[in-house]
This record gives C-alpha cells, structure tokens and sequence, in this order.
C-alpha cells in the first residue's frame, strides 16, 4: 500500500491526520488548495574543479543495505591477512586494473569502471538506528552508540530524500522523493529516525509505498479509484471540494488547511495515467524482470528505475528482512553464520540486481545523469566471531557511487590491514550527502529554515573531490 509518513497528530475533532490523508476519503470534505512550500536559498552552480560534476545527475536511486554489508566480503576484501579477518572467500579481478572485490560479486566486477568506492567511510558508532541516522540524514545523532533510537527532537533533521524534495519540489503527480518496500526498522518493528521530513515539514516527507513488487498479483491500489468509488462519483466529489474552496472561505482558518497540499498531490495522483504506468510491473518486458531477479529487492529496484522515468528525484530502495530471516542474523546483520548468509541469501540478489541497474541505466542512456548509491548504515567487525559471524562496526566501511557526476573506476581511501580502521581518506556521512547534493544541482551550502526561522546549512559536510 501507500503510505503517507506521519505522525498520529490529531485534527480538532480527533480524526488522524494519517486518515485525512487516505486517498479512499478524498471525499469526504472539501479542503482549500495549497502550493507546496518552495526552496529557503538560491542553489548557485560550483565553480572551479567541481562545476563539471555540479548538476550531472537529474536523479538519485539510494539502495540501502539494512544492517550493514561487509566491507571484507565486498569492496574491500583482506586476501593476506588470517583466516579469521579475510573469511571464507576469495577475490576476484574486477574491470579496473589492479582492483579486486569479494568474489561473490561476478556481474559487479565487471562494471567498476562506472563506479567509484569509498573505503574509509566512518562514523564511529555501532548501533543501528543512530548509525543509520548519520548515515541518512549526514547529521550525527545525540547521542551516538544509542540502539533503537526512536524518531523525534533532538534527533529529527530532515532525511536526505525529503531535503532534495523540499528543494526539487514535485516535477509530476508523483511526490519528487519515494522510499520502497518499506521503511527500516529493528527487531520489535522499532522504525528509525531519521527516514521522513522531520522538522522540514509534511510537505517534504518522502512518500512510503509499502509493497511486494514480486508478488503475482503486485498493485498500488491507493493510486486509482477504490472499486465502490465511479469516477463520476469522484468527479461529483471533486467538485464539491472545489465549490467548498471557492464559496467558504471560513475554511481557510481551520486545522485542516495545513493538509490542502497533501489532498491536491492525491487528487493529481489519481488523474495521472504515468503515475500509474510507473507501478504497472508487468508491463516490463519479462526478460527485463529476470535480469533484475525474482524477488523482493530486485523488483523494488527496477520499480525505481521506473520511478525515476516518471519523474521521481530520488528514490530509496531498502533491503529490509525478508520474510524467512532469524533475529539473529536478519538481512545483512550477519551475527552468526556470515559466509552461508552472504553465500545463499545476500550476495546473489544483491549482485544481481545492482549490476542490472546499472547496466539497464547505461543501455537507456540514463546512466549519465543518474546517481546511485550503494550503502549502509556501517560494516561489520574484522574478526570472526564464534557463532560465525561478524559483528557491527562502524569505525571503517564502504560505500559505492556510480553515474550522474561520479568518476567511475575509483577507488578513494585505505583501511588497515584488517579493513578495521581507515588509514587515509577517511569520510564521514555529512561528505556523502554533500557529495549527492553537490551532483543533484544543489549547492551544499543551501540553506533551510527550521521551526524557528533560523537559517540552517543543509549539510556541513564537502563533496568528495577525488571521486568527482
């Protein structure tokens, strides 16, 4: 389904703003239009060495790895150092000379020289959810180290995706930033900060579709017309909102003014032919489909790659847990069993469906002006431990750029001989989203203003230079 992130504020007569925002009560009443809130600053082009990478990318897709993906199994294996450090797997060559990956990557290897690795990300914290804070916000969390951190202040800066919509604004009747398959959340359904508009506002929430893209019978009702629900009842329904809006101006001064954009956007929506060619699924050759994968995660992200099409800024495809995962090792949280987890369950889906991405994006043309990237919240430790496994860590871990403004065959950064630690080139979460910003068109130093007015820098990190 799709979902409207929010919080179960109430309106004055006690109805959730989550059912004012169901597309199915549209009807209901008549709310006056509004126009979604436009940028704090003006975004003035880099200038210098990076003004040829400012604005390359017209789209992101962000592909998150719930739980952390192993930097010594992936882009930053150990081949020489002891068993117990470089695990169960070989290297093998990739497509850039002299760079090697873990050897569970075959298609991603040959695509390296459209991406660029950061090996030295860090944020020196080994709690999921304030880790992933950092991660998805580029501010760190208060405090570090806090495990199933709860959304909310002091800790709700805006996610990456709904400042770039807040600054891009909506270019269709799609929102201008979607997460799918759902939203991350630990063990307990414990949601994390950090994944909506915080303090920004409910017209910035990236929009949540809850969904399967690999079932048989995939669909996003909330985009079309309940079944009880004509479009000439719609029609008549419609018209009574516009007839509210023009003849009760005693409207404008009630709570539910705050919600008119939300109810424009959903009346957009349901008009919108592309909107919903985007989720239509099996209109996608099958060939396509398959190269992709037949599962949850390698729909998902070929559903972004349609998104994208449509219009769509940024999209978020989590790897969240899947549906046979165990609390001790879900998704990539490889506490125990890491080699069989990444040999049977990780690896192959991931490796597929990110080479088919970017190879699919590169064959459309689109790749050019289409910024990926790959990452996680952090990585795991360097030793084994003694249920198989490895265990969280965050001083050291790797994320990968590919497309739009991204120098591909890069490898930026060293980790100590035991991938624990970074030795040079070390980068932390505010760089990254400098860095997406920075090839999305918008200059980091674009400010936004919070609850109070104040004029705050949307991020204080600097795009990485070395692999833009």
């Amino acid at each position: 389904m799709l979902s409207f992130q929010a919080n179960s504020t109430t309106l004055c007569d006690r109805i959730t703003r989550r059912e004012w925002l169901r597309v199915g009560g549209l009807g209901a009443f008549g709310l006056s239009a509004g126009s979604l809130r436009s940028a704090s600053a003006a975004q003035p082009a880099a200038t210098g060495e990076l003004a040829a990478s400012f604005g390359k990318a017209k789209r992101c897709i962000v592909l998150f790895m719930l739980g952390g993906p192993p930097q010594h199994e992936t882009w930053d294996p150990k081949p020489q150092a002891p068993t117990e450090i470089r695990g169960d797997f070989g290297t093998i060559a990739t497509a850039t000379p002299g760079y090697h990956v873990g050897e569970l990557m075959p298609q991603t290897a040959k695509l390296t020289e459209q991406i660029a690795v950061l090996r030295a990300m860090a944020t020196d914290d080994n709690a999921h959810s304030s880790s992933g804070y950092w991660m998805l916000t580029g501010r760190p969390h208060s405090p570090k180290g806090q495990e199933n951190a709860l959304p909310g202040a002091p800790n709700n800066w805006p996610s990456l995706p709904a400042v770039v919509r807040h600054l891009k604004g909506d270019h269709t009747s799609l929102p201008g930033a979607i997460r799918l398959p759902e939203e991350i959340w630990n063990t307990g359904r414990i949601v994390w900060p950090g994944q909506d508009a915080g303090w920004l506002g409910d017209h910035a929430d990236p929009w949540l579709v809850t969904c399967d893209p690999n079932k048989a019978d995939f669909h996003v009702p909330d985009i079309g017309l309940p079944v009880e629900i004509s479009p000439e009842r719609f029609s008549r329904r419609n018209a009574l909102r516009n007839f509210m809006n023009e003849h009760v101006p005693s409207i404008a001064n009630t709570p539910v003014k705050r919600w008119a954009s939300w109810q424009h956007k959903a009346v957009e929506l349901l008009g919108s032919t592309g909107a919903q060619s985007a989720f239509a699924l099996d209109q996608e050759n099958a060939a396509i489909r398959d190269r992709y994968g037949r599962n949850r995660f390698g729909q998902s992200v070929l559903l972004a790659r349609r998104l994208i099409e449509q219009g769509v800024s940024l999209v978020q495809v989590n790897w969240t847990r899947w549906k046979d995962d165990e609390n001790v090792a879900p998704a990539w949280d490889t506490h125990a069993k890491n080699a069989e987890r990444l040999k049977n369950a990780l690896m192959p889906p991931m490796d597929q469906a990110y080479s088919a991405l970017l190879e699919d994006l590169s064959e459309r043309g689109m790749l050019e002006d289409t910024l990926v990237v790959w990452m996680g919240e952090f990585g795991r430790s360097p030793k084994i431990n003694a249920s198989g496994g490895r265990d969280h860590w965050g001083h050291c871990f790797s994320v990968a750029l590919a497309g739009g403004g991204v120098r591909g065959g890069v490898v930026h950064g060293q980790s100590d001989r035991q991938g624990g630690y970074p030795l040079d080139g070390r980068v932390e979460p505010q760089d990254l989203s400098a860095t997406v910003y920075h090839c999305l068109g918008i200059d980091p130093e674009t400010t936004i203003r919070d609850p109070f007015g104040r004029p705050l820098t949307i991020t204080t990190g600097q795009p990485i230079r070395a692999v833009l």
